[in-house]
């Protein structure tokens, strides 16, 4: 794919200028930390009446009590800030009418897209690894799981890069940076909620909604289980909404 190392440059450099990363990754590291100190202070608390109740310590548990409650908060976190970081991906380049420039240039649709790809899951990534720090502490106090604390960050970060895909998506459709946020997180929170439809549904729609919600299959991997089922799902979802954004980024070149 021609011109993704410079795309890809470019796009770094616009998030980490934009004072809206920042603003993104001092609240996202904030409620992290939140919700960690909360979810270890409830576990000490427990951890000490345990040590009065010894029945009480067969229900210790540091993977469900701390670390998965941490970041199944940080996943809705996620959905919060995920179209903050897509809203500017191609309505920017619409507003400011540099999006013709890039087609006059010796760089494909599809690098472009790559490149876009790629410099907001860096930013993911970045986000996620700000949070690893908690996790060294709770290992400095405990001793967790460890495969299953990177089964669980692992499906974190396919269900931000679904997010990611989704919101460029829907950056794709609009000049309006703010259009395309409330946009992002709309279809993203219908993908959330529609799980919660299952108990109102047949046996065959059941199966059908609670696959469609992108939170159950985050479930598992937060409960660090590895299922192939999930990983398929999410890179299904991600490469269908990077599909549809090439082909809607090709309809304006065809219009001109």
């Amino acid at each position: 794919m021609r011109g993704f190392w410079a795309v890809y440059r470019k796009e770094l450099y616009a998030l980490f200028a934009s004072p809206i990363f920042y603003v993104v990754a001092f609240i996202f590291l904030v409620l992290h930390g939140y919700f960690f100190y909360t979810a270890l202070a409830y576990y000490s608390m427990v951890s000490f009446q345990a040590a009065q109740n010894p029945f009480m310590a067969h229900q210790l548990n540091l993977m469900d009590m701390v670390v998965r409650p941490v970041l199944m908060d940080v996943s809705v976190v996620l959905l919060l800030t995920a179209p903050l970081l897509t809203m500017r991906t191609y309505a920017d380049e619409r507003r400011s009418g540099t999006m013709e420039l890039l087609f006059t240039l010796p760089v494909t649709d599809k690098g472009v897209l790559a490149a876009k790809f790629a410099g907001v899951l860096t930013t993911l990534a970045l986000l996620l690894v700000g949070t690893l720090p908690s996790m060294a502490v709770l290992g400095a106090v405990a001793d967790p799981n460890w495969n299953a604390i990177l089964c669980a960050y692992l499906g974190l970060f396919l269900l931000g890069s679904a997010f990611l895909a989704l919101g460029m998506f829907s950056s794709a459709f609009t000049k309006n940076q703010i259009v395309a946020a409330v946009l992002s997180f709309g279809a993203l929170l219908f993908f959330w909620v529609i799980g919660w439809l299952s108990s109102i549904m047949g046996p065959t729609s059941m199966r059908l909604v609670e696959y469609l919600s992108i939170i159950r299959h985050f479930d598992t991997f937060s409960k660090g289980v590895l299922d192939s089922r999930d990983v398929i799902y999410y890179l299904i979802f991600t490469s269908f909404f990077l599909f549809v954004t090439v082909r809607q980024i090709e309809s304006y070149r065809w219009r001109g």
